[in-house]
């Protein structure tokens, strides 16, 4: 049987300040990530923690790129475009903290049904949501983080590699399965079906 931390057991009195104060074998939940005040970034995918690494400089320009377009294209709209760190809760019908075991942080995300929107951030499905690739966590990006998107519903994943210059866009389709676009890169534009009417310029997201 799996073992987990209850609510119960994560109050004040148990507050966590270094990451190497975890046992990383067990499964926690939301309510157990609010009780971390270590400086390193997690994430959690089903209860398991995942280490998130700082970006590097072209992670953070392209980032700044791709959400400057974001926020223009969405002005005077009812979307929004959130930066990391921000968390997204997925949850799978309770909307206890201790009942959310999957929180991650993309890199950016568009929320469209403000109503998911609260102090801590968005709890449940982004309508896209954007990862950029880093360094030795191009695993989690495409395979365990492709499966929560596409199991909770979001409609819009974009995989952005700085190194290579690409853009991959999955699209869920109407039996709830991505679909992904062919591989963008320099001289090419990308539309979104979400987005109507959004045009992302792939020479401008990736000059130096």
């Amino acid at each position: 049987m799996t073992e987990h931390l209850s609510y119960k057991e994560t109050n004040d009195k148990n507050k966590v300040v270094s990451l190497e104060d975890i046992d990383l074998s067990l499964t926690y939940s939301y309510a157990s990530y609010l009780n971390w005040l270590f400086d390193d970034r997690v994430e959690l995918i089903l209860g398991k923690i995942y280490k998130m690494g700082a970006p590097s400089r072209p992670h953070q320009k392209i980032s700044g790129k791709i959400s400057y377009f974001l926020f223009h294209y969405l002005r005077n709209k009812t979307c929004e475009v959130y930066t990391a760190p921000f968390d997204v809760r997925f949850h799978t019908g309770s909307k206890a903290d201790n009942d959310i075991y999957t929180v991650l942080q993309p890199d950016l995300c568009v929320v469209c049904d403000l109503a998911k929107l609260d102090d801590r951030g968005c709890i449940g499905s982004p309508d896209i949501v954007v990862e950029i690739l880093s360094p030795g966590n191009n695993k989690k990006e495409l395979f365990n983080k492709y499966q929560v998107y596409e199991e909770f519903g979001v409609k819009e994943y974009w995989v952005v590699s700085p190194s290579e210059k690409t853009f991959l866009k999955y699209t869920l389709n109407a039996e709830g399965k991505y679909q992904a676009s062919k591989l963008f890169t320099l001289g090419e534009r990308v539309n979104s079906d979400v987005l109507s009417g959004f045009e992302l310029d792939l020479d401008e997201v990736f000059k130096d």
